[in-house]
């Protein structure tokens, strides 16, 4: 297999040891040169149960293991062989350990899970789990949740763990209330429930390691040889995880992209990729800065764009691969607009025998993807929402549209039994006498507003949903949306029309796929829209005020364009994203679509460039 490798990617997989970075450009064969690494050892000798290979997602994994398998590598045991040996943290097995950091975790726990009063069949609590342990503690301590919102609790239980706080400094620091000692009860039920909540995979491991030399050490002669996959993705405990296991051997091989760093919002900081040098003396950094994947065109103009981040390690990617086509820029009067000409495009695409799979529409937020499904189900064409729901099967829509629907049909008992199921006795009695009545005098905007203030609504999705704020955005669109009915019912008629579905889509290989930017990471197309390219969505209007918020929005938007092989089609309404301005004119084709038709622009024209 190593024949297929590039100079730089047998340097890589061919490294006599040592702790080494590879800085892996969009498109340059990461996985290729990982799953080799980790070939190259096995036929170097090392044994498999020595080996230990990280992902960060179950299908990462898979697929590592899947292409390992296919070469024959794996040596599997014999039924008569012996499987275990009592001086080795856990059952001996013949195969490389290939899985994500929690399943890694989960396979140490198992083994020292009584050094945490466990057993080994210990069950793992998922954030909901916690939820509920945390309300019921609050409950059980006559702790107002007003004071300790259940959520808010919740994420600094996750903080605590993540970032692998002193629990002495912790307490010290909120003497005043009662979070540490929500914290220790939380803590005592899960031991009491012979539970590990989903942080614990990864904090519990480590605490163990900086208590217990012993034990380190014991782990450390176990894995000579760690891989790490999506370095730059990597949180405070799993970097300490993975420092404490290599810090003897120090047979640390990571990789990964720092150009492709978005996940802050899960805590990961890339800062331990670009310090990767720091923390490991006589470190090798090898650049991988072949594309294999894209046109010319998308690489130089993607790089052109990256260039304007200063908190990176530049790399400067080629290809062998033509020119291609030219990315296109197109500018609407509004998403509805946007969402007709991303549908027109898709029929010139499918017209020159594109297939429906290989098209991917991305965007910012979920919110998005209402105006887009819409056309795409007016003309049904066939789509699927990656990774996620559809709009109108969104809890917050459809709790919404329900309260819209027995306002108008006062006879509609389904609808009265999901307020009844979201909203308090009272609350529903309120709005059951009302919304009848109001539904004459109020338009639909109103009548919307009416269901939110009397509820609580806001409140509610902030004390018991960590993504309240997409669910937010979820419902301004659902309100801008019904701002352009005049007659409700026509409005309810067509919601009832696009929501026939509802409930997580039917995996369907000829469909065009959406999804949110960040769901497409890992992932490539042939074509590829980006939707709402406007300065305050990409970048969105919460990152504007601080520089590194500002670069992860723009490695999001080079996330965006890198994942096309052929064709980007970028679009915008209202004002354009600073970042279309910092794309090299002489790659774009600019497009103004107005109702009265399309003219051709010259984009250095029309740009608004912003400080």
């Amino acid at each position: 297999m190593e024949e297929e490798l590039n100079k730089k990617q047998k340097e890589a997989v061919a490294h006599s040891g040592g702790p080494l970075l590879i800085s892996a450009g969009a498109g340059s064969g990461k996985t290729r040169t990982l799953v080799n690494r980790l070939l190259h050892l096995l036929k170097s000798g090392v044994k498999p149960n020595e080996i230990v290979a990280i992902t960060f997602t179950n299908k990462a994994a898979n697929e590592m293991r899947n292409r390992i398998s296919a070469y024959g590598q794996l040596h599997v045991a014999n039924s008569n062989e012996k499987k275990s040996e009592s001086h080795m943290p856990y059952a001996i097995s013949h195969e490389p350990f290939i899985g994500t950091f929690h399943s890694f975790g989960a396979r140490i726990l198992k083994a020292e899970a009584g050094y945490f009063k466990r057993t080994k069949d210990f069950t793992i609590f998922d954030n909901e789990d916690s939820l509920s342990l945390i309300k019921k503690i609050l409950k059980e301590n006559d702790l107002p949740k007003e004071r300790y919102n259940p959520l808010a609790i919740s994420k600094k239980i996750s903080d605590i763990k993540d970032e692998i706080i002193d629990i002495e400094e912790f307490e010290e620091e909120n003497a005043a209330n009662k979070i540490p000692d929500i914290f220790n009860a939380y803590e005592n039920a899960l031991q009491k429930n012979n539970a590990f909540d989903f942080d614990d995979l990864i904090e519990k491991p480590v605490r163990l390691f900086l208590k217990n030399q012993e034990k380190l050490e014991l782990y450390q002669k176990r894995f000579n040889h760690i891989l790490v996959d999506e370095y730059q993705d990597i949180n405070t405990s799993q970097y300490i995880l993975i420092k404490l296991l290599a810090q003897k051997h120090k047979n640390l091989f990571v990789i990964g992209d720092d150009a492709q760093s978005i996940y802050s919002f899960r805590g990961s900081d890339f800062r331990n990729f670009l310090n990767f040098e720091r923390d490991w003396s006589g470190a090798k950094i090898i650049k991988l800065e072949e594309n294999y994947r894209s046109s010319a065109n998308i690489i130089s103009a993607s790089s052109m764009l990256i260039k304007n981040n200063t908190i990176q390690k530049p790399k400067n990617l080629w290809t062998k691969n033509q020119s291609g086509e030219l990315m296109q820029i197109s500018a609407y009067e509004n998403a509805e607009e946007e969402a007709w000409g991303i549908y027109e495009n898709i029929i010139k695409l499918l017209k020159n025998k594109e297939p429906l799979e290989e098209i991917a529409v991305l965007y910012r937020t979920n919110a998005q993807s209402r105006a887009i499904e819409q056309v795409f189900i007016q003309n049904n064409l066939p789509y699927e929402i990656f990774g996620g729901l559809k709009f109108y099967a969104r809890k917050e829509i459809k709790d919404l549209i329900a309260g819209l629907r027995y306002a108008f049909n006062p006879k509609d008992s389904v609808s009265l039994e999901r307020m009844e199921k979201t909203f308090s006795k009272t609350k529903t009695r309120i709005l059951a006498e009302n919304l009848p009545r109001l539904s004459k005098e109020l338009s639909l905007v109103q009548l919307i507003n009416f269901l939110i203030e009397n509820t609580n609504y806001m409140e509610y999705l902030k004390k018991n949903f960590h993504n309240y704020q997409d669910r937010l955005g979820n419902i301004t669109e659902l309100i801008n949306f019904a701002a352009t009915y005049e007659n409700p019912l026509e409005f309810l008629e067509n919601v009832s029309l696009m929501s026939a579905s509802d409930g997580k889509p039917k995996m369907q290989k000829s469909a065009v796929k959406l999804m949110t930017i960040h769901m497409a990471k890992g992932l490539e197309f042939n074509n590829i829209f980006v939707a709402g390219c406007n300065e305050k969505l990409l970048p969105h209007e919460q990152s504007l005020l601080k520089k590194e918020e500002l670069e992860e929005e723009r490695r999001l938007m080079y996330v965006a364009i890198t994942r096309a092989r052929k064709r980007v089609f970028l679009s915008f309404y209202d004002l354009p994203s600073r970042f279309l301005g910092e794309l090299p004119p002489e790659l774009i084709e600019f497009k103004k679509v107005t109702s009265y038709g399309t003219e051709n622009k010259n984009w250095d024209d029309e740009t608004i460039y912003l400080e």
